[in-house]
């Protein structure tokens, strides 16, 4: 399918939001986590604690409740990852592939649309997702997929692959550093067109030389957000 009937078709769906459907649109600010954001050069972006404590000051300071962003967004925070770091700068995996809302832990997750549970898994690599949940939907002949990551262990149990899922049904949890690969609590949302046969898990970062792809496979979540 071209992209831009991709774009046109997801755009046409009537979403369920991902976290409390009752928090205003106004409780939400764009958080700006790139390298060319001038505010990190003072923040030990390798600590969870400290980014954390940035990203709740900012929250704060915009009177918000969930900040948002990060798509297509080449970040320094990687680099303090062995499973991103790369030495040559057109490998080096540094460009995000999804939207992350930076939300408090435990917070609710909840599906934006009918679907299947495709895959779930933990990801334990420092840096990496930690707990992944994966779903399939189909629609109109159109199949893709929704990643969420940085979730809780608990949001894990009892899972089935193939079980269906409704929209507005709660999914998940999120999880805090320990378990999530060491970020401030937030939700990495992605959606994805080919699995290319990745079970509970897909890239989330991509390096230079395979932008291009990865914009395709995995276009821009506010599409459907």
């Amino acid at each position: 399918m071209p992209l831009s009937t991709f774009e046109s078709f997801i755009k046409s769906l009537k979403a369920h939001p991902v976290v409390d459907a009752s928090i205003e649109p106004s409780a939400y600010t764009p958080l700006d986590l790139s390298i060319h954001n001038l505010e990190l050069k003072s923040v030990n972006v390798s600590s969870s604690d400290d980014l954390e404590s940035f990203i709740w000051n900012y929250m704060k300071s915009k009177n918000a409740k969930i900040a948002y962003g990060g798509y297509l967004e080449q970040r320094g925070i990687y680099q303090r990852s062995a499973y991103f770091n790369e030495i040559n700068p057109e490998t080096e995996r540094n460009i995000h592939l999804g939207l992350d809302l930076w939300i408090e832990v435990n917070t609710p997750i909840y599906a934006p649309l009918d679907g299947t549970i495709h895959s779930f898994k933990n990801n334990t690599n420092h840096g990496d997702y930690g707990p992944t949940l994966i779903l399939k939907h189909m629609f109109n002949k159109f199949e893709f997929f929704t990643l969420y990551g940085h979730l809780s262990v608990a949001s894990l149990l009892e899972k089935k692959v193939g079980a269906d899922v409704r929209q507005g049904e709660q999914i998940a949890t999120l999880g805090s550093a320990v378990v999530n690969g060491d970020y401030p609590p937030h939700l990495h949302f992605q959606i994805i067109k080919d699995m290319q046969n990745y079970k509970g898990d897909y890239p989330g970062v991509s390096n230079q030389l395979d932008l291009e792809f990865y914009k395709v496979n995995c276009p821009d979540p506010n599409w459907l957000l």
